[in-house]
């Protein structure tokens, strides 16, 4: 048993509904088992818990892990290459390296250096984009883990407009992908989704074998990319005539459903956020990658309007690093100039954003998100270097939301000095 007297900021209501940030300036989580059991003041835990071990945390900020639900695990090593639109981008920068995801021993340093991205930016839980390789799935499964990472992830499946060896069929997909369901989902925390990489590359009978391995195997969840480019949208069109729009493509093959977040949605119908609030799918906002492609804003508030849930991703290795405060700040700055009138974001809302909203999307929301009492102890201490300017930043904030812009603001990964998955130390 632990307890960890900290400065606690978080976001246990929607602050897009009314909600506001709770922070407490000195408060005792009581942690036993990596549950939190206790949420008091300090004197109270040290009476009724005596001889538990405390962690002083009163130098930083305490925060709820982050959440990321779009992220890349092949293309840690494409992140920086700038200047290109989508699709571009993915022949020049992001194909080449997936391509090279069929050599284990590659696979498995990769692994590595994105398991190591996440949790140095405190992220503790993430939807994870694949690989197209089933070895490389299975790789990134085991470390995972090793390291406790909450991941959701899965085969990758395309079968045209890719490179060759991305490709597969739709006999191969199920079974690759059936022997990984079988292997991981559930285990620990660990979960599988149905991959499709998008309409773009996967044709109606692929799409629809997935759909069936959704059917088949219940519990499991699915992830692909929506409306990201223009030109993108165009093609999926032309491969899926049938389709009322870019969203159907997925609701035809039935992938679509509250265990479903769709990436990106920056040129959305509005039929399609009609129907993505119906079923309960969640889009992914990603916005260093949907500047840095220069892909559009995100219309935050149509989403919002129809009710469909939002929540954060970074997209590496399109968007431009693993930390969502980085994330938060840009998604601040173009909701700040869009022109067909974006919301007016506050450090609250960031931080809703890259946790709880993120939790929900996730279905993890009973278990993480907010530091609540019954919650599992994923958390993030932001402690700056004395004298640095985010150091100096969060003592002269005039209030705990300036404080927390001062985090969205200034911090970097070498902020973040702890993270705990569960109650057990992951960087630190």
């Amino acid at each position: 048993m632990q307890i960890f007297r900290a400065r606690i900021l978080d976001t246990p209501t929607d602050p897009f509904t009314g909600g506001t940030l709770r922070s407490d300036a000195d408060v005792a989580l009581v942690v036993d088992a990596g549950r939190i059991v206790a949420r008091t003041d300090f004197s109270t835990a040290r009476e009724r818990h005596p001889y538990a071990e405390v962690v002083d945390l009163r130098s930083g900020v305490l925060l709820p892990g982050f959440v990321d639900t779009h992220v890349h695990y092949p293309q840690v090593r494409a992140i920086g290459h700038l200047g290109k639109p989508l699709l571009d981008w993915l022949d020049e920068a992001a194909l080449p390296e997936e391509s090279k995801l069929g050599d284990d021993a590659y696979a498995r340093a990769v692994a590595h250096e994105f398991l190591t991205g996440l949790t140095s930016a405190g992220t503790t839980s993430a939807m994870v984009f694949g690989s197209h390789f089933a070895s490389a799935v299975d790789i990134l499964f085991a470390s995972a883990a090793e390291v406790g990472l909450r991941m959701t992830t899965g085969l990758v499946t395309s079968d045209r407009n890719l490179p060759e060896v991305l490709l597969t069929d739709v006999d191969r997909s199920v079974t690759e992908s059936q022997e990984l369901i079988d292997r991981w989902h559930g285990r620990g925390r660990l979960r599988f989704a149905v991959t499709p990489r998008f309409s773009f590359s996967a044709g109606p009978e692929l799409l629809a074998a997935g759909g069936g391995l959704v059917r088949d195997n219940p519990g499991i969840w699915v992830t692909s990319h929506l409306n990201e480019n223009r030109d993108e949208i165009t093609g999926v069109a032309k491969i899926h005539p049938e389709s009322r729009d870019y969203l159907d493509t997925y609701g035809r093959a039935g992938l679509l459903g509250a265990q479903t977040i769709l990436a990106h949605n920056v040129h959305p119908t509005d039929r399609e956020l009609t129907r993505m609030a119906e079923v309960g799918a969640a889009a992914a906002h990603c916005p260093t990658s949907n500047s840095a492609l220069a892909s559009g804003f995100f219309p935050l508030r149509r989403h919002l309007d129809a009710g469909v849930r939002v929540a954060l991703g970074s997209d590496v290795g399109a968007g431009i690093g693993f930390s969502l405060l980085k994330e938060g700040v840009q998604a601040y700055f173009m909701q700040q100039l869009d022109p067909a009138g974006g919301v007016p974001l506050t450090s609250t809302h960031l931080l809703h954003l890259a946790t709880t909203a993120g939790a929900a999307a996730l279905g993890l929301d009973a278990e993480v998100g907010d530091l609540s009492v019954g919650k599992r102890f994923d958390a993030v201490w932001i402690d700056p270097a004395a004298g640095q300017p985010l150091d100096v930043g969060i003592a002269y904030a005039g209030s705990d939301e300036d404080a927390l812009a001062k985090i969205f603001a200034l911090g970097t990964p070498a902020d973040v000095s702890r993270v705990w998955i569960d109650g057990e130390l992951v960087k630190g």
